[in-house]
């Protein structure tokens, strides 16, 4: 019975290590944090007048920094999407990697 007890113990304490974050993973909790901030961003991004297409958007969290990519029409927009995820809290960090399209003739 001593050894089901240990070993029960050793399973537990296994488990539990595993989702705990590390400096280069995260935990179950900051993946959920995450997941959330992202949804976060892509509505307040969507709700925002004059973006355009914000599907064309993509929207990515890691430890509360948001990384924005993809096209928009012009550098207003741009601006416009940058400004609409820092406002959302809990956003530590906005890194912007969009670009906008090039002009057809």
């Amino acid at each position: 019975m001593k050894h089901l007890a240990i070993s029960i113990s050793i399973v537990l304490a296994t488990l539990i290590s595993a989702c705990a974050p590390t400096e280069k993973s995260r935990g179950t909790g900051e993946f959920i944090d995450d997941a959330s901030l992202t949804t976060r961003v892509k509505t307040k991004i969507a709700q925002t007048q004059g973006l355009g297409e914000a599907l064309a958007i993509n929207v990515d969290s890691y430890r509360g920094v948001i990384s924005l990519a993809g096209f928009v029409d012009t550098a207003e927009q741009a601006r416009m999407a940058v400004q609409a995820a820092r406002n959302v809290p809990g956003v530590a960090e906005v890194k912007n990697n969009l670009q906008v399209k090039p002009k057809t003739q």
